[in-house]
């Protein structure tokens, strides 16, 4: 795992770091990932980069094993956490699939300010995370994971997606070392 460069249009993109997510049982505290995440927005921030957050307010139709219906949301259960400090020049994505690209301006609205890479921080790891990581892949942009940024409900369910799906999806590294090539690159 390591972050090998970063392009001088990239964008972070962090998923579903609002109130009813991160009130799961995660197998990292989620604490510790809002931490993280909020650090790269900071980052990405004073270089003038793109941030993109997304939240969850619905799931796609169809049956499934583990259906997980959102139904009648209480009161700010979507809202972003207060940590991610959320700017007026942040754009903003509300997902009702598994993934931040479908169904969404997502795509266009990074291909319009010329993005050509992006991080991807959040929860859950196996499914907003994955599922977005995935799309942005076949979108056409280098991915790269900040994997202490993000966790999941299941532990097998994070280290299958860490392990065995990031790696052929792009490349993935801490937040201290995406972090520091940003730096790397202002100097």
């Amino acid at each position: 795992m390591a972050v090998t460069m970063l392009d001088p249009k990239t964008a972070l993109i962090v998923i579903d770091l609002q109130n009813g997510i991160v009130a799961y049982p995660t197998v990292h505290p989620a604490s510790e990932v809002v931490q993280r995440a909020s650090a790269l927005a900071a980052a990405f921030r004073r270089r003038g980069l793109p941030v993109v957050l997304v939240n969850v307010t619905g799931g796609a139709p169809g049956r499934t094993d583990q259906g997980r219906n959102l139904g009648d949301l209480p009161a700010g259960w979507a809202d972003f956490v207060p940590e991610l400090n959320q700017q007026p020049q942040d754009h903003t994505v509300t997902k009702r699939t598994w993934g931040a690209f479908t169904g969404s301006d997502l795509d266009a609205h990074l291909k319009k300010l010329g993005v050509t890479q992006v991080v991807i921080a959040g929860i859950s790891t196996s499914i907003g995370v994955e599922s977005t990581a995935r799309q942005a892949y076949e979108h056409g942009f280098h991915v790269t994971l900040a994997v202490d940024a993000m966790t999941d409900t299941n532990p097998d369910a994070h280290i299958n997606s860490t392990t065995r799906i990031f790696p052929r999806l792009g490349e993935s590294g801490s937040t201290q070392e995406i972090i520091d090539l940003l730096e790397k690159r202002s100097a």
